[in-house]
């Protein structure tokens, strides 16, 4: 099946609670659509909580898990001393659907119970999951590497941006080439039993019609197959 058929779907994991967080997703969704030549479309939840209706913490979260099973891809970020509870969270439902998964660290310093070399720097109970990269940057270095071959500012953060971008993208240019255990006969159980073992009003959003024409999508994009 031929792939990229249309942009396949990014969801952004990640914390969104200050100006750094906001303007720095914002920042990495446009260089990933730009460097990728807009094969990958970046969806943001920062962007649905400004449109929502009704901002109750409740509405907020299923909004997200909606947008999160409307997507291909996840891309999760797990910088910090500890990933962002809420990111795992998502994570853990995307692989419950077997969404291909990126995780992208760009924080240099390493925190978890992983020892060994080459282990993720965060809790082991969050790696080696099927259809999953980790995708880990340097930032600091990276940064200094930018100051010293961009004279601009504007050139600087052009650059910073780009680099990352491009190891994200090799990730998720290698997930997505990989086969999904779950077959496409079998998602929409899958989907449904993702739904209501999360609850709250969810099964609402995402009715048995709207799943059954999310898994038509995602298999004509190859992401079941």
């Amino acid at each position: 099946m031929e792939r990229y058929k249309r942009p396949l779907k990014i969801y952004f994991a990640g914390e969104l609670f200050d100006f750094k967080h906001l303007g720095g997703n914002l920042l990495m969704a446009e260089a990933i659509e730009k460097y990728s030549d807009f094969r990958y479309k970046v969806m943001l939840p920062q962007d649905g909580e400004c449109e929502a209706g009704d901002r109750s913490p409740q509405n907020i979260r299923n909004e997200d898990f909606k947008l999160l099973f409307e997507c291909d891809i996840i891309l999760a970020n797990f910088d910090g001393t500890d990933p962002d509870s809420g990111t795992v969270v998502e994570f853990c439902f995307a692989k419950m659907v077997d969404m291909p998964a990126v995780l992208l660290r760009s924080d240099f310093r390493h925190c978890g119970d992983q020892t060994l070399p080459g282990s993720d720097p965060w809790n082991l109970m969050c790696s080696n999951y099927p259809r999953t990269r980790s995708c880990h940057v340097n930032a600091m270095e990276l940064y200094h590497q930018c100051r010293r071959t961009a004279c601009s500012t504007a050139e600087q953060l052009e650059l910073f941006c780009r680099l990352q971008a491009e190891t994200v993208i090799a990730g998720l240019d290698a997930v997505t080439a990989e086969k999904s255990w779950l077959k496409p006969e079998l998602a929409a159980n899958q989907y449904k039993t993702a739904v209501k073992s999360i609850g709250g009003g969810l099964e609402q959003l995402l009715s048995d019609d709207a799943i059954a024409e999310l898994i038509r999508s995602k298999t004509a994009a190859g992401i079941y197959r």
